[in-house]
């Protein structure tokens, strides 16, 4: 492994039995990694510590990797900026090489790769100790792919990166050997591809003892690798121009420039390959129902956040089990500072997302005569639903004096995004965000544009007390497969089959979402909106649907970079619109208000090599445009 701060100093024993606390030294004698691998206990300290680098969508993705904030889903307060958040800065184009990063992907996952080798070398049964072949076997496919995993976030982050695959470096190495330049972002995408395919032919498609829930299965792999291979198939690394003469310090090309159409194609094969074999296994969507029969959204939406995989939940296809830090997104949401419940109020959602989601038409606002932005509800708005979030009574969805903006919407907006007049379950009240407001104080704890994140966030969780909610915390889930694979088919295969197959994955979720499906060449119905029979048409219904099911959950910062379209999304790199949250009553605070200006530039795309790492190693390049 040649990234270089790891891989310099990264020796056969030292780097590695400082890192790991059952290599420490016992009274009477030094364990070495000979007797480590005599000894099952020590065998899997040492498996964990591989998988210990999985990132945790509790915490990782929001504070440490920061995906969830680079995006225009989620908005941090600026001022928390005092306290160090190092992402923060980032959004605000305070952004250079020299700029630290919690995530530290290049500084640590190597050390995760390097011990993932040296355990698949060095493992082998231990009869006496209860460790059969067969256990080894699936260990060795397990850490087989979180190598290939931990390259791919790598150039997932960085684009092209050093890389030599199944490579220890001997204790008498050469520190000019292992300074080595980047290798084609392609040929790392190839490596995993074949690694992870591999992993996923010697796993099971679930484990059948809950003590095992959490270990990598084939569905985990499969996961893993159809995400990775639509991200390769996608403009940013597929034919884009942009990149053409960008060399490593041997002169090779490190993206490619001329697109591949095969690269779709590919894609549709892995995705429709993950969503086989996760369906034979018994993987579907989480659908709770009214007592009719009717699917009930509402109750869907919210609960498949908070209902294990042992409870019914079958829709989660990565889960992370390492530990649960998702009391922090808590904190930094639905829970305002008030003298009632603590917490901070600062994380909310943008004006742009707001505008994404929906009507209850399934229509976009700016496609529905319903729609409006002037004045208040009347009345109640019912629906069939169990659910409780929209008045505390079940069935009520808005109440009568609602801003007309967030009434009629659709499902997912309701269990997503808290507004002023939404319900604030613990407190058995309406959120009241007019400053000064019971939950405005106006400090770097409110709302900073007049809304908090609500998706993910435990209605009666109480930051105050400590109390929270266990839920089955993971990566990745159906429904966004679901829609990989929509994406793939309409982009590899110009035809009206492979819309019609695309659409019918985008129908599962809008069905499961509670809104109407779409149609092609068809005509508006109570069931049905007609989709134009072109791949333009649906590649936008495609990209819209990901915008609201899988907002808040890491995957819009890795689409717009794919796509290629951050320069074309105004909150992105303009004014940050949301409610006046400086107004003290509905007249002010109902109005479009630019509360922060971010700066996008097209270097942002790819993370810079941290200048230490520039300086040590003289055969990196630095990332495209970061010079």
């Amino acid at each position: 492994m040649r990234i270089l701060r790891n891989i310099t100093t990264c020796l056969l024993g030292s780097l590695l039995m400082a890192s790991c606390s059952y290599l420490d030294k016992e009274p009477d004698t030094e364990i070495d990694i000979d007797m480590v691998f005599e000894s099952k206990t020590k065998v899997e300290s040492w498996l964990a510590n591989v998988y210990s680098r999985i990132p945790n969508p509790g915490i990782q993705w929001l504070n440490s990797y920061g995906w969830e904030i680079y995006a225009d889903d989620l908005t941090p307060s600026k001022r928390w900026q005092q306290w160090e958040w190092k992402n923060i800065p980032k959004i605000f184009g305070e952004w250079t090489p020299n700029t630290q990063w919690d995530g530290s992907l290049w500084h640590i996952l190597p050390q995760k790769i390097r011990e993932a080798y040296i355990f698949n070398e060095r493992i082998h049964a231990l009869p006496d100790d209860d460790l059969p072949e067969k256990e080894v076997n699936y260990m060795k496919a397990e850490v087989r792919f979180l190598a290939a995993y931990y390259w791919w976030q790598l150039a997932e982050t960085y684009g092209a990166i050093p890389f030599q695959p199944d490579y220890i470096a001997p204790s008498d190495f050469n520190l000019a050997d292992l300074q080595v330049g980047q290798t084609p972002f392609d040929e790392i995408v190839d490596y995993c591809d074949k690694e992870m395919l591999e992993a996923s032919k010697q796993l099971p498609p679930v484990w059948q003892t809950v003590e095992k829930y959490g270990r990598i299965t084939s569905i985990m792999c499969l996961t893993i690798r159809a995400k990775m291979l639509l991200f390769a198939a996608s403009p940013l690394v597929n034919g884009n121009e942009w990149y053409k003469g960008y060399v490593n310090n041997e002169g090779k090309e490190l993206y490619n420039t001329t697109y591949d159409p095969n690269k779709w194609v590919k894609a549709v094969e892995a995705c429709k390959l993950l969503i086989e074999e996760a369906h034979k296994a018994g993987y579907a969507l989480y659908k709770e129902y009214n007592d009719d029969g009717t699917i009930d959204p509402f109750c869907s939406l919210e609960n498949v956040w908070f209902t294990s995989f042992q409870d019914g939940n079958k829709e989660i296809l990565f889960p992370y089990t390492k530990k649960n830090d998702y009391n922090n997104f808590q904190f930094y949401t639905n829970k305002v500072v008030t003298k009632e419940f603590g917490g901070g109020g600062g994380l909310g959602v943008y004006q742009g997302l707001v505008d994404a989601f929906f009507t209850k038409n399934g229509l976009p606002i700016d496609e529905d005569s319903e729609y409006s932005e002037k004045g208040f509800s009347n009345s109640i708005e019912r629906r069939n639903t169990k659910w409780k979030g929209g008045t505390g009574k079940e069935g009520e969805i808005t109440a009568a004096g609602t801003y007309n903006m967030y009434c009629n919407r659709e499902p997912r907006f309701y269990t997503a995004v808290s507004y002023n007049g939404s319900w604030y379950a613990i407190a058995n009240r309406k959120f009241d965000f007019f400053k000064n407001g019971k939950d405005n104080d106006y400090t770097h704890d409110a709302p900073q544009n007049g809304y908090l994140a609500r998706k993910k966030v435990y209605a009666d969780d109480n930051p105050k007390t400590g109390s929270w909610k266990w839920r089955q915390v993971f990566l990745y889930r159906l429904s966004s497969a679901y829609l990989d694979y929509a994406e793939a088919l309409n982009e590899a295969y110009d035809n009206t089959a492979s819309r019609e197959e695309a659409l019918e994955y985008v129908n599962k979720v809008r069905e499961r979402a509670g809104v109407r499906k779409y149609v092609l060449n068809g005509s508006d119905s109570e069931d049905y909106i007609h989709a134009d029979d072109s791949q333009e048409a649906v590649r936008k219904l495609i990209r819209m649907e990901r915008r609201v099911e899988l907002c808040c959950e890491g995957s819009r910062w890795m689409d717009i970079r794919r796509w290629k379209i951050a320069e074309e999304l105004p909150e992105m790199c303009g004014d940050d619109y949301g409610m006046d949250f400086g107004a003290t009553d509905a007249e002010n605070f109902y109005k479009r208000t630019v509360f922060q200006t971010r700066v996008w530039k097209k270097s942002y795309y790819w993370f810079p090599v941290y200048i230490d790492e520039m300086n040590k190693n003289p055969n990196l390049v630095q990332a495209p445009f970061w010079n």
